[in-house]
């Protein structure tokens, strides 16, 4: 029997992947720089971010069966050629002074990178981490929600050194390299396979293995009514705080009365409470369950975007947004142990792949509906109010899911009776 790899390892490879695909999240710092050197519009710029976001759901969706059929390693060097080919093109884009170009190197084949090497490392992580589901995929996750923190500053420097095209060629270069190396390393447990210590509690009798509540292929779990639910948990989770996300300096500044400088460092600040949470939640997803934890997630969001609007006081404000932001990076981080518990693991990241086509339909709806609302009325505040009343729709989504686990449940009990 050959040697286990170090699971610690895997997952140290996954975050690799992570923090190189999770740069996306720094698209602002090419901004002002790309409309200063071309003339080109704050939207025909942003629209670059839009379309690799919209192309991350969709290659998430339509690639989540090659990761299933040709495992991690195979997937994670296909995301590393998108994604570096993806970002070292947008180099050739600037220097020929082509949107279009920038759109199909940055937005299309930086999106298919992105998409895939977001669920390849994670549905692996869930078959090494038996015992930890939760922190497993929050770690990954979480380098996707500090890599911006992280990316920010180097880009800034070398668009200021070395200028904008060039920094998408060092950019891609690196990123390729990283990418490439965490994805070498990254490999299915065998059948079967048990953490050392949790295998011999589990055979002691001193701990049991709760089993997931099917073992379900990607085509069989988008028939049942489970899938929708998780999908419309994610897309209203994701809406609403991504819409917070594009809109929390403006709002911190009408709300509050925060500087520019102020509510520009807050923004910073808040970001970390992103990663944080995703790590977080995750692992507290493991003890007091997935269903709670969403639940928990849904009720906190009802109160706290009710009563931002209403709030004064600079402080209580701020502690509101940071535990929002926490939500938001929880639910991404808790999703894909939620799928193994409901579906089982024989395709998890193909599901996992199908149900992020709901990040690409938030990504789209939340910041276009806070800007709509901003236009009408005068003011980002008044949607809050309105994503106060979808947080009740996930709510009552959250409740029945549970009445589906339970027939579940029940069904397993029978069967082995």
């Amino acid at each position: 029997m050959k040697k286990s790899k170090n699971r610690w390892l895997i997952a140290l490879s996954a975050v690799g992947i992570h923090i190189s695909i999770g740069s996306v999240y720094a698209w602002s710092n090419f901004t002002n720089p790309l409309i200063e050197e071309f003339g080109w519009t704050a939207s025909q710029v942003q629209m670059t971010f839009s379309i690799a976001i919209l192309f991350l759901g969709l290659s998430a969706a339509f690639l989540g069966h090659f990761v299933e059929k040709h495992g991690p390693k195979k997937a994670g060097l296909l995301a590393a050629i998108f994604f570096g080919i993806g970002i070292a093109g947008s180099g050739i884009a600037v220097n020929i002074g082509s949107l279009t170009l920038l759109y199909l190197f940055y937005g299309v084949l930086g999106g298919i990178g992105l998409g895939v090497g977001y669920i390849a490392p994670v549905s692996t992580l869930i078959k090494w981490f038996p015992d930890r589901r939760g922190l497993a995929t929050g770690l990954a996750i979480m380098g996707f929600g500090f890599a911006a923190a992280i990316s920010s500053p180097i880009m800034d420097a070398l668009i200021k050194s070395v200028g904008v095209a060039n920094t998408f060629f060092i950019l891609g270069i690196a990123y390729f390299a990283v990418m490439t190396l965490s994805s070498l390393y990254l490999e299915k447990p065998e059948e079967g396979w048990l953490p050392a210590g949790f295998k011999e509690n589990v055979e002691s009798g001193k701990v049991k293995i709760k089993k997931d509540l099917s073992q379900l292929t990607a085509n069989e779990a988008v028939k049942t009514r489970r899938f929708y639910y998780l999908w419309i948990m994610l897309f209203i989770n994701v809406t609403c705080g991504i819409a917070i996300l594009s809109a929390a300096k403006p709002l911190a500044e009408e709300s509050i009365g925060l500087t520019t400088a102020e509510a520009a460092a807050l923004v910073g600040v808040l970001g970390l409470f992103n990663g944080f949470g995703r790590i977080g939640w995750a692992s507290i997803s493991d003890y007091i369950g997935r269903p709670n934890t969403y639940t928990t997630f849904f009720v906190l969001q009802i109160a706290l975007f009710f009563m931002l609007p209403q709030t004064s006081s600079s402080i209580l404000f701020q502690v509101m947004l940071a535990v929002i932001y926490t939500c938001y990076g929880g639910g991404f981080a808790s999703i894909p142990a939620y799928i193994g518990d409901l579906f089982g693991t024989k395709q998890v990241g193909a599901i996992h792949g199908y149900i992020l086509t709901a990040w690409a339909a938030a990504g789209l709806a939340g910041p276009l509906f806070a800007a709509w609302i901003k236009d009408t009325t005068g003011s980002y505040a008044n949607s809050l109010t309105f994503f106060s009343g979808l947080f009740i729709i996930a709510l009552i989504v959250s409740i029945l899911v549970r009445f589906d686990m339970k027939k579940l449940a029940a069904k397993q009990e029978k069967s082995v009776a």
